[in-house]
């Protein structure tokens, strides 16, 4: 599973760069909003830091000026994926851009109906969001599993990208159910390298190898 991160906070983004585990990048008006800076430029800027899709999301809400807009995001750098929200005018959008070669990414989707109409659009990603259904008392990961399961059944190549990650436990579990990305705040990804067994460990190999060294000499 691939992961990406959700944000558009380039300190973030160099940090988890370091690291090496990181295949792409998620934003939205939101997190853009969050950082003050026009979203052509901001992307420009994340696309420096990380080598993979970078989704930018439009701001329009009809077709007409998705397909406008979106055209414009994908000129910003070769790995520019343009999100696009799952409603009517979206999904209208998504196939006449997919068709002139621009890659999609088709947001907000909570239902398997809605992503098999986004990958018949022609969308390369579609993100089925799991905290927020666990939220309102549903199990967000069966939406998962429900997705990959149609899109195997018939072929579809949409990947399927497990949204609103919250733990590592959700991260897990998206693997699990056989998302092909994933894709969680920089706290998330922080979360995952931790486990108190790991700590004790460590701290009993450097304790014994410094007691064997101050005792030989």
């Amino acid at each position: 599973m691939k992961i990406f991160l959700d944000t558009a906070n380039l300190d973030e983004l160099k940090k988890a760069a370091a690291w090496g585990v990181v295949d792409g990048v998620t934003t939205n008006p939101s997190l853009i909003a969050k950082e003050g800076i026009k979203i052509e430029e901001q992307i420009a800027r994340i696309c420096d830091i990380i080598d993979g899709d970078i989704s930018a999301e439009v701001i329009s809400t009809t077709a007409k000026e998705m397909v406008e807009e979106g055209r414009k995001l994908a000129k910003i750098h070769k790995n520019v994926v343009v999100k696009v929200p799952l409603i009517r005018d979206g999904i209208q959008a998504c196939s006449e851009l997919s068709k002139e070669g621009i890659r999609l990414n088709v947001t907000l989707c909570f239902s398997p109906a809605q992503a098999l109409l986004a990958a018949k659009a022609g969308a390369y990603i579609v993100s089925p969001f799991v905290g927020r259904l666990d939220d309102i008392a549903q199990l967000g990961m069966e939406l998962i599993e429900s997705i990959t399961t149609i899109y195997g059944n018939y072929g579809y190549t949409t990947q399927v990208l497990a949204a609103s990650l919250r733990s590592p436990l959700h991260v897990a579990q998206a693997a699990e159910v056989g998302a092909d990305i994933g894709t969680l705040p920089f706290k998330v990804l922080d979360q995952m390298f931790n486990h108190p067994l790991t700590d004790k460990g460590l701290e009993i190999f450097l304790k014994d190898y410094a007691k064997a060294f101050e005792t030989s000499k």
